[in-house]
Protein backbone atom coordinates (compact mmCIF):
# COMPACT_ATOMS: atom_id res chain seq x y z
CA UNK A 1 0.00 0.00 0.00
CA UNK A 2 1.38 3.42 -0.84
CA UNK A 3 1.76 5.96 2.33
CA UNK A 4 0.29 9.03 2.36
CA UNK A 5 3.33 11.00 4.49
CA UNK A 6 6.95 9.04 4.32
CA UNK A 7 8.12 5.91 6.10
CA UNK A 8 10.68 4.05 7.05
CA UNK A 9 10.80 0.17 7.29
CA UNK A 10 14.06 -1.64 9.12
CA UNK A 11 14.43 -4.55 6.95
CA UNK A 12 17.85 -5.47 8.55
CA UNK A 13 20.78 -4.54 11.04
CA UNK A 14 17.94 -3.95 13.91
CA UNK A 15 19.48 -5.86 16.85
CA UNK A 16 22.40 -7.30 15.02
CA UNK A 17 25.42 -5.54 13.19
CA UNK A 18 24.53 -7.33 10.14
CA UNK A 19 21.93 -6.84 7.48
CA UNK A 20 21.92 -2.44 6.98
CA UNK A 21 18.66 -2.46 4.85
CA UNK A 22 16.37 0.57 5.40
CA UNK A 23 13.47 1.09 2.67
CA UNK A 24 11.82 4.89 2.80
CA UNK A 25 8.84 5.00 0.99
CA UNK A 26 6.75 8.13 -0.29
CA UNK A 27 3.58 8.27 -2.80
CA UNK A 28 6.47 8.54 -5.98
CA UNK A 29 9.30 6.60 -5.01
CA UNK A 30 10.88 3.45 -2.95
CA UNK A 31 14.32 3.88 -1.86
CA UNK A 32 16.63 1.32 0.19
CA UNK A 33 19.57 2.78 1.91
CA UNK A 34 22.00 -0.54 2.26
CA UNK A 35 21.75 -3.77 0.69
CA UNK A 36 23.98 -5.67 3.11
CA UNK A 37 24.59 -9.43 3.53
CA UNK A 38 23.47 -11.20 6.98
CA UNK A 39 26.24 -12.45 8.63
CA UNK A 40 27.27 -14.14 11.35
CA UNK A 41 24.16 -16.85 13.58
CA UNK A 42 22.55 -19.00 11.41
CA UNK A 43 19.29 -17.50 12.25
CA UNK A 44 20.65 -14.20 11.05
CA UNK A 45 22.09 -15.73 7.77
CA UNK A 46 19.04 -17.67 6.45
CA UNK A 47 17.72 -14.40 6.10
CA UNK A 48 19.79 -13.61 3.05
CA UNK A 49 17.89 -16.22 1.78
CA UNK A 50 13.75 -14.69 2.44
CA UNK A 51 12.60 -12.76 -0.07
CA UNK A 52 12.24 -9.41 0.92
CA UNK A 53 8.82 -8.19 2.04
CA UNK A 54 8.48 -5.77 -1.51
CA UNK A 55 8.41 -6.49 -5.51
CA UNK A 56 12.02 -5.57 -5.50
CA UNK A 57 11.27 -4.68 -9.35
CA UNK A 58 9.21 -1.79 -7.81
CA UNK A 59 12.66 -0.53 -5.98
CA UNK A 60 13.17 2.66 -7.77
CA UNK A 61 16.57 2.88 -6.42
CA UNK A 62 19.14 1.59 -3.78
CA UNK A 63 21.99 4.28 -2.19
CA UNK A 64 24.94 2.38 0.12
CA UNK A 65 26.87 4.05 2.67
CA UNK A 66 29.88 2.25 2.08
CA UNK A 67 31.56 -1.14 0.54
CA UNK A 68 31.59 -3.28 3.62
CA UNK A 69 29.55 -6.42 2.56
CA UNK A 70 27.17 -6.19 5.66
CA UNK A 71 25.93 -2.93 3.73
CA UNK A 72 26.81 -3.71 0.01
CA UNK A 73 27.11 -7.59 0.05
CA UNK A 74 23.14 -8.29 -0.89
CA UNK A 75 23.16 -6.28 -4.30
CA UNK A 76 24.07 -9.48 -6.60
CA UNK A 77 21.12 -11.23 -4.99
CA UNK A 78 18.75 -8.36 -5.16
CA UNK A 79 20.13 -8.20 -9.30
CA UNK A 80 19.22 -11.68 -9.40
CA UNK A 81 15.39 -11.37 -8.11
CA UNK A 82 14.72 -8.37 -10.81
CA UNK A 83 16.11 -5.23 -9.10
CA UNK A 84 16.98 -3.07 -12.82
CA UNK A 85 17.32 0.65 -11.10
CA UNK A 86 20.20 2.79 -10.22
CA UNK A 87 22.67 2.46 -7.02
CA UNK A 88 24.20 5.39 -5.45
CA UNK A 89 27.29 5.77 -3.58
CA UNK A 90 30.59 7.75 -3.19
CA UNK A 91 33.49 7.45 -6.03
CA UNK A 92 35.94 4.89 -3.82
CA UNK A 93 32.70 2.94 -2.53
CA UNK A 94 31.91 2.10 -6.32
CA UNK A 95 35.75 1.27 -6.64
CA UNK A 96 35.81 -1.04 -3.89
CA UNK A 97 32.58 -2.74 -4.36
CA UNK A 98 34.06 -3.64 -7.83
CA UNK A 99 36.82 -5.39 -6.24
CA UNK A 100 34.32 -6.46 -2.68
CA UNK A 101 31.13 -7.99 -4.83
CA UNK A 102 32.85 -10.30 -7.65
CA UNK A 103 35.00 -11.35 -5.13
CA UNK A 104 32.02 -12.50 -3.04
CA UNK A 105 30.17 -14.14 -5.52
CA UNK A 106 33.26 -16.26 -6.53
CA UNK A 107 33.71 -17.32 -2.66
CA UNK A 108 29.21 -18.20 -2.56
CA UNK A 109 30.32 -20.53 -5.74
CA UNK A 110 33.60 -21.84 -4.24
CA UNK A 111 32.35 -22.47 -1.06
CA UNK A 112 29.25 -24.49 -2.52
CA UNK A 113 31.15 -26.22 -4.81
CA UNK A 114 33.88 -27.55 -1.91
CA UNK A 115 30.72 -28.44 -0.15
CA UNK A 116 29.30 -30.37 -2.45
CA UNK A 117 32.85 -32.09 -3.19
CA UNK A 118 33.36 -33.03 0.68
CA UNK A 119 29.46 -33.40 1.28
CA UNK A 120 29.59 -31.69 4.52
CA UNK A 121 26.24 -29.56 3.35
CA UNK A 122 22.58 -30.98 4.31
CA UNK A 123 21.84 -29.40 0.50
CA UNK A 124 21.83 -30.96 -2.19
CA UNK A 125 23.30 -29.91 -3.68
CA UNK A 126 24.54 -26.83 -2.11
CA UNK A 127 24.05 -23.55 -3.67
CA UNK A 128 25.42 -20.14 -4.03
CA UNK A 129 23.75 -17.56 -3.16
CA UNK A 130 24.53 -15.20 -5.92
CA UNK A 131 27.11 -16.07 -8.50
CA UNK A 132 30.01 -13.65 -10.00
CA UNK A 133 27.94 -13.06 -12.90
CA UNK A 134 24.92 -11.83 -10.78
CA UNK A 135 27.80 -9.37 -9.29
CA UNK A 136 29.07 -8.08 -12.73
CA UNK A 137 25.21 -7.51 -13.45
CA UNK A 138 25.05 -5.84 -10.16
CA UNK A 139 27.90 -3.65 -10.86
CA UNK A 140 26.82 -2.41 -13.79
CA UNK A 141 23.52 -0.44 -12.32
CA UNK A 142 26.03 1.99 -9.98
CA UNK A 143 25.74 5.72 -10.44
CA UNK A 144 29.23 7.12 -8.95
CA UNK A 145 29.25 10.45 -7.28
CA UNK A 146 31.27 12.57 -5.26
CA UNK A 147 31.59 12.63 -1.68
CA UNK A 148 28.99 15.89 -0.56
CA UNK A 149 27.29 15.68 -3.53
CA UNK A 150 23.40 16.22 -3.26
CA UNK A 151 21.47 14.01 -5.70
CA UNK A 152 17.88 12.86 -6.60
CA UNK A 153 17.93 9.07 -6.47
CA UNK A 154 14.42 9.00 -7.40
CA UNK A 155 11.53 11.44 -7.91
CA UNK A 156 11.39 13.90 -5.13
CA UNK A 157 14.13 11.65 -3.11
CA UNK A 158 16.86 13.77 -2.54
CA UNK A 159 20.28 12.37 -0.61
CA UNK A 160 23.67 14.27 0.10
CA UNK A 161 26.37 12.27 1.16
CA UNK A 162 29.22 13.53 3.79
CA UNK A 163 32.54 11.94 5.08
CA UNK A 164 32.12 9.19 7.84
CA UNK A 165 35.86 8.33 8.16
CA UNK A 166 35.05 4.85 8.55
CA UNK A 167 36.60 2.97 5.38
CA UNK A 168 37.74 5.02 2.10
CA UNK A 169 34.67 6.01 0.06
CA UNK A 170 32.13 5.88 3.17
CA UNK A 171 29.57 8.90 4.13
CA UNK A 172 26.97 9.28 5.80
CA UNK A 173 24.01 9.95 4.22
CA UNK A 174 21.21 12.73 4.82
CA UNK A 175 17.49 11.84 3.11
CA UNK A 176 14.63 14.80 2.22
CA UNK A 177 11.92 13.30 0.78
CA UNK A 178 8.95 15.41 -0.96
CA UNK A 179 10.95 18.46 -0.13
CA UNK A 180 10.02 18.08 3.48
CA UNK A 181 13.25 19.80 5.54
CA UNK A 182 12.29 19.50 8.67
CA UNK A 183 11.92 15.33 7.74
CA UNK A 184 15.02 14.63 6.41
CA UNK A 185 16.39 11.62 7.73
CA UNK A 186 20.07 11.00 8.32
CA UNK A 187 21.55 7.16 8.22
CA UNK A 188 24.93 7.09 9.85
CA UNK A 189 25.91 4.03 8.19
CA UNK A 190 29.15 2.61 9.89
CA UNK A 191 30.94 6.30 11.47
CA UNK A 192 35.03 6.18 11.88
CA UNK A 193 37.13 7.49 14.48
CA UNK A 194 38.51 10.87 14.89
CA UNK A 195 42.32 9.29 15.19
CA UNK A 196 41.65 6.75 12.02
CA UNK A 197 45.35 6.78 10.74
CA UNK A 198 44.45 7.10 7.19
CA UNK A 199 41.01 8.93 6.89
CA UNK A 200 39.99 12.64 8.11
CA UNK A 201 37.16 11.99 11.01
CA UNK A 202 32.98 12.03 10.37
CA UNK A 203 31.87 15.43 8.96
CA UNK A 204 29.61 17.02 11.70
CA UNK A 205 25.85 16.22 11.91
CA UNK A 206 23.07 18.21 9.80
CA UNK A 207 19.84 19.23 11.14
CA UNK A 208 17.22 16.18 10.90
CA UNK A 209 13.89 14.87 12.15
CA UNK A 210 15.48 11.06 12.14
CA UNK A 211 18.67 9.96 12.64
CA UNK A 212 19.73 6.13 12.28
CA UNK A 213 23.07 5.54 14.32
CA UNK A 214 24.91 2.69 14.19
CA UNK A 215 25.76 0.99 17.88
CA UNK A 216 28.69 -1.40 16.96
CA UNK A 217 30.53 -0.39 20.07
CA UNK A 218 27.66 1.23 21.37
CA UNK A 219 28.60 0.29 25.33
CA UNK A 220 32.31 0.37 24.72
CA UNK A 221 35.44 2.65 24.85
CA UNK A 222 38.37 1.92 22.61
CA UNK A 223 41.75 1.33 24.36
CA UNK A 224 43.92 1.71 21.06
CA UNK A 225 46.87 2.08 22.81
CA UNK A 226 46.50 -1.05 25.09
CA UNK A 227 45.34 -3.16 22.15
CA UNK A 228 48.43 -2.15 19.80
CA UNK A 229 50.38 -3.26 22.50
CA UNK A 230 48.69 -6.62 23.68
CA UNK A 231 49.31 -7.35 19.62
CA UNK A 232 52.72 -6.40 19.64
CA UNK A 233 53.27 -8.43 23.05
CA UNK A 234 52.14 -10.98 20.78
CA UNK A 235 54.07 -10.79 17.79
CA UNK A 236 57.24 -10.45 20.19
CA UNK A 237 55.90 -13.86 22.17
CA UNK A 238 55.38 -15.75 18.71
CA UNK A 239 58.51 -14.83 17.08
CA UNK A 240 60.70 -16.13 20.51
CA UNK A 241 58.37 -19.54 19.79
CA UNK A 242 59.45 -19.35 16.17
CA UNK A 243 55.47 -19.42 14.94
CA UNK A 244 53.00 -17.81 13.03
CA UNK A 245 50.85 -15.04 13.58
CA UNK A 246 47.58 -15.06 11.69
CA UNK A 247 45.41 -11.89 11.63
CA UNK A 248 42.37 -12.44 10.42
CA UNK A 249 41.41 -9.24 8.87
CA UNK A 250 38.59 -7.14 6.88
CA UNK A 251 40.19 -7.24 3.00
CA UNK A 252 39.22 -2.78 3.29
CA UNK A 253 40.68 -1.19 5.61
CA UNK A 254 41.55 -3.29 8.13
CA UNK A 255 44.33 -4.69 6.39
CA UNK A 256 45.83 -1.51 5.59
CA UNK A 257 45.47 0.03 8.78
CA UNK A 258 47.11 -3.13 10.29
CA UNK A 259 50.15 -2.88 8.13
CA UNK A 260 50.57 0.54 8.40
CA UNK A 261 50.97 -0.14 12.30
CA UNK A 262 53.18 -2.90 11.83
CA UNK A 263 55.45 -0.19 9.88
CA UNK A 264 55.33 2.12 12.71
CA UNK A 265 55.70 -0.85 15.15
CA UNK A 266 58.94 -2.32 13.61
CA UNK A 267 60.17 1.28 12.64
CA UNK A 268 59.99 2.11 16.33
CA UNK A 269 61.86 -1.12 17.49
CA UNK A 270 59.10 -2.70 19.17
CA UNK A 271 58.49 -5.81 17.18
CA UNK A 272 60.98 -7.89 14.92
CA UNK A 273 61.06 -7.25 11.01
CA UNK A 274 59.42 -10.17 10.27
CA UNK A 275 58.04 -11.36 6.67
CA UNK A 276 54.42 -10.03 6.49
CA UNK A 277 51.89 -11.92 4.15
CA UNK A 278 49.02 -10.47 3.04
CA UNK A 279 46.83 -14.09 1.70
CA UNK A 280 43.36 -12.41 0.03
CA UNK A 281 43.45 -11.05 -3.66
CA UNK A 282 40.37 -8.52 -2.54
CA UNK A 283 42.71 -7.49 0.22
CA UNK A 284 45.21 -6.80 -2.29
CA UNK A 285 43.02 -5.49 -4.59
CA UNK A 286 41.47 -3.24 -1.97
CA UNK A 287 45.32 -1.97 -1.41
CA UNK A 288 46.07 -0.88 -4.59
CA UNK A 289 42.79 1.30 -3.85
CA UNK A 290 44.32 3.04 -0.81
CA UNK A 291 47.66 3.14 -2.01
CA UNK A 292 46.61 5.61 -5.31
CA UNK A 293 44.36 7.57 -2.96
CA UNK A 294 47.11 8.27 -0.61
CA UNK A 295 49.44 8.66 -4.06
CA UNK A 296 47.27 11.17 -5.43
CA UNK A 297 46.20 13.15 -2.32
CA UNK A 298 42.73 12.04 -2.06
CA UNK A 299 40.45 14.72 -0.07
CA UNK A 300 39.53 11.87 1.99
CA UNK A 301 43.18 11.12 3.41
CA UNK A 302 44.68 12.41 6.29
CA UNK A 303 47.09 15.07 4.84
CA UNK A 304 50.21 14.28 6.14
CA UNK A 305 49.78 10.79 4.77
CA UNK A 306 48.77 12.36 1.17
CA UNK A 307 51.57 11.23 -1.39
CA UNK A 308 53.65 8.95 0.94
CA UNK A 309 55.70 6.26 -1.63
CA UNK A 310 54.76 3.31 0.62
CA UNK A 311 52.86 3.80 3.60
CA UNK A 312 51.79 0.07 3.96
CA UNK A 313 55.12 -1.76 3.67
CA UNK A 314 56.25 -2.74 7.20
CA UNK A 315 59.51 -3.66 5.09
CA UNK A 316 59.09 -7.28 4.01
CA UNK A 317 55.95 -7.35 2.70
CA UNK A 318 54.53 -10.29 -0.19
CA UNK A 319 51.46 -11.02 -1.41
CA UNK A 320 50.12 -14.02 -2.46
CA UNK A 321 47.70 -13.58 -5.80
CA UNK A 322 46.83 -17.17 -6.66
CA UNK A 323 46.15 -19.98 -4.66
CA UNK A 324 49.31 -21.81 -5.65
CA UNK A 325 51.36 -18.79 -3.80
CA UNK A 326 48.62 -18.79 -0.64
CA UNK A 327 49.25 -22.47 -0.47
CA UNK A 328 52.83 -21.92 -0.06
CA UNK A 329 52.43 -20.14 2.70
CA UNK A 330 51.95 -23.02 4.82
CA UNK A 331 55.39 -24.41 4.35
CA UNK A 332 56.98 -20.59 4.71
CA UNK A 333 59.81 -20.22 7.16
CA UNK A 334 58.48 -18.94 10.20
CA UNK A 335 58.13 -16.83 12.08
CA UNK A 336 56.29 -14.69 10.04
CA UNK A 337 52.73 -12.73 9.94
CA UNK A 338 49.98 -13.51 7.92
CA UNK A 339 46.82 -11.20 7.57
CA UNK A 340 44.02 -12.59 5.64
CA UNK A 341 39.75 -12.59 4.85
CA UNK A 342 38.05 -12.72 6.22
CA UNK A 343 37.89 -10.33 9.24
CA UNK A 344 35.09 -12.63 11.40
CA UNK A 345 36.60 -15.54 9.83
CA UNK A 346 33.25 -16.62 8.36
CA UNK A 347 34.80 -17.46 4.73
CA UNK A 348 37.54 -17.34 2.82
CA UNK A 349 41.59 -18.11 2.86
CA UNK A 350 41.65 -17.38 6.55
CA UNK A 351 39.89 -20.40 7.15
CA UNK A 352 42.59 -22.87 5.66
CA UNK A 353 45.30 -20.65 7.64
CA UNK A 354 42.87 -21.48 10.64
CA UNK A 355 42.56 -25.02 10.27
CA UNK A 356 46.47 -25.39 9.68
CA UNK A 357 47.62 -23.24 13.19
CA UNK A 358 45.25 -23.06 15.07
CA UNK A 359 46.68 -26.93 16.33
CA UNK A 360 50.54 -25.56 17.11
CA UNK A 361 50.89 -23.73 20.71
CA UNK A 362 53.89 -21.78 18.87
CA UNK A 363 51.43 -20.12 16.99
CA UNK A 364 48.78 -16.92 17.58
CA UNK A 365 45.92 -15.64 16.41
CA UNK A 366 44.66 -11.87 16.59
CA UNK A 367 41.28 -10.51 16.45
CA UNK A 368 42.05 -7.16 15.12
CA UNK A 369 38.57 -6.10 15.02
CA UNK A 370 34.76 -6.74 15.86
CA UNK A 371 33.51 -10.49 16.03
CA UNK A 372 29.86 -10.82 15.74
CA UNK A 373 27.94 -13.40 17.76
CA UNK A 374 27.67 -16.42 15.30
CA UNK A 375 31.25 -15.96 13.69
CA UNK A 376 34.40 -18.09 14.60
CA UNK A 377 35.99 -15.25 15.67
CA UNK A 378 33.85 -14.89 18.45
CA UNK A 379 34.16 -18.45 19.44
CA UNK A 380 38.00 -17.80 19.54
CA UNK A 381 37.35 -15.07 21.70
CA UNK A 382 35.08 -16.78 24.08
CA UNK A 383 37.93 -19.46 24.46
CA UNK A 384 36.71 -22.29 22.11
CA UNK A 385 38.39 -25.60 22.16
CA UNK A 386 37.84 -26.79 19.10
CA UNK A 387 36.17 -24.63 15.85
CA UNK A 388 34.68 -26.30 12.81
CA UNK A 389 36.23 -25.70 9.61
CA UNK A 390 35.36 -27.38 6.54
CA UNK A 391 32.78 -29.85 8.02
CA UNK A 392 35.81 -30.82 10.54
CA UNK A 393 36.44 -29.81 14.10
CA UNK A 394 39.84 -28.42 14.49
CA UNK A 395 41.36 -28.33 18.26
CA UNK A 396 42.55 -24.65 19.11
CA UNK A 397 46.09 -25.13 21.15
CA UNK A 398 47.40 -21.27 19.50
CA UNK A 399 47.19 -18.17 21.74
CA UNK A 400 44.47 -16.19 20.87
CA UNK A 401 44.59 -12.39 21.19
CA UNK A 402 42.23 -9.80 21.56
CA UNK A 403 42.90 -7.10 19.37
CA UNK A 404 39.92 -5.10 18.93
CA UNK A 405 40.95 -1.48 20.08
CA UNK A 406 42.24 -1.40 16.43
CA UNK A 407 38.57 -1.13 14.98
CA UNK A 408 37.37 1.99 13.23
CA UNK A 409 34.33 2.08 14.18
CA UNK A 410 33.28 4.63 16.47
CA UNK A 411 32.88 3.63 20.25
CA UNK A 412 30.51 5.24 22.52
CA UNK A 413 32.03 8.61 23.75
CA UNK A 414 32.59 8.61 19.85
CA UNK A 415 29.12 8.59 18.41
CA UNK A 416 28.05 10.64 21.35
CA UNK A 417 29.68 13.46 20.39
CA UNK A 418 29.13 12.97 16.54
CA UNK A 419 25.74 12.88 17.53
CA UNK A 420 25.75 16.06 19.98
CA UNK A 421 27.60 18.45 16.78
CA UNK A 422 23.34 18.21 15.46
CA UNK A 423 22.21 21.94 15.13
CA UNK A 424 19.64 20.82 17.00
CA UNK A 425 17.64 17.88 18.77
CA UNK A 426 16.19 15.28 16.22
CA UNK A 427 12.43 14.27 17.09
CA UNK A 428 13.48 10.89 17.53
CA UNK A 429 17.13 8.52 17.16
CA UNK A 430 16.75 4.75 16.03
CA UNK A 431 19.80 2.67 17.09
CA UNK A 432 20.79 0.26 14.83
CA UNK A 433 23.62 -1.79 13.45
CA UNK A 434 24.70 -3.26 17.04
CA UNK A 435 23.97 -6.21 19.18
CA UNK A 436 20.99 -5.96 21.58
CA UNK A 437 23.53 -5.07 24.55
CA UNK A 438 25.48 -2.52 22.86
CA UNK A 439 22.21 -0.67 21.01
CA UNK A 440 20.93 -0.57 24.41
CA UNK A 441 23.60 0.86 26.17
CA UNK A 442 23.89 3.62 23.51
CA UNK A 443 19.96 3.99 23.47
CA UNK A 444 20.30 4.73 27.52
CA UNK A 445 23.67 7.40 27.15
CA UNK A 446 21.75 9.62 24.17
CA UNK A 447 18.80 9.65 26.06
CA UNK A 448 20.68 10.31 30.10
CA UNK A 449 23.70 12.23 27.86
CA UNK A 450 21.45 14.73 24.78
CA UNK A 451 18.50 13.94 26.31
CA UNK A 452 16.67 12.93 23.08
CA UNK A 453 14.67 9.97 22.33
CA UNK A 454 16.29 7.03 21.36
CA UNK A 455 14.55 3.77 19.91
CA UNK A 456 15.78 0.25 19.09
CA UNK A 457 13.29 -0.64 16.81
CA UNK A 458 12.40 -4.11 16.01
CA UNK A 459 13.37 -5.85 12.57
CA UNK A 460 10.91 -5.27 10.34
CA UNK A 461 9.30 -2.30 11.81
CA UNK A 462 7.86 0.60 9.70
CA UNK A 463 7.53 4.09 11.41
CA UNK A 464 6.61 7.19 9.92
CA UNK A 465 9.15 10.32 9.04
CA UNK A 466 6.50 12.95 9.60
Amino acid sequence: MTPSVPTLRFLGATRTVTGSRYLIETERARVLIDCGLFQGLKELRLRNWEALPLDVRELDAVVLTHAHLDHSGYLPALVRQGFAGPVFCTGNTAALCRILLPDAGRIQEEDAAYANRKGFSKHRPALPLFSEADADRALRRFRPVATDAVVEVAPGVVVSFHRAGHILGSAWLRIVADGREADAVVVSGDLGRANHPILLPPAPLAACGTVLVESTYGGRRHDEAGAIERVADAIRRTAERRGAVLIPAFAVDRTEVLLLDLRRLVAEGRIPNLPVYVDSPMASAALRVYERAVRDGDAEIRPELRGHPEPFDPGDLMEAPDTKASIAIHDAPLPAIIISASGMATGGRVLHHLARRLPDSRNSVVLAGFQAEGTRGRSLLQGAKFLKIHGRYVPVAAEVVDGAGFSVHADSDELLRWLGTAPSPPRVAFVVHGEVPESEALQREIGARLGWTAIVPQHGERVRLD
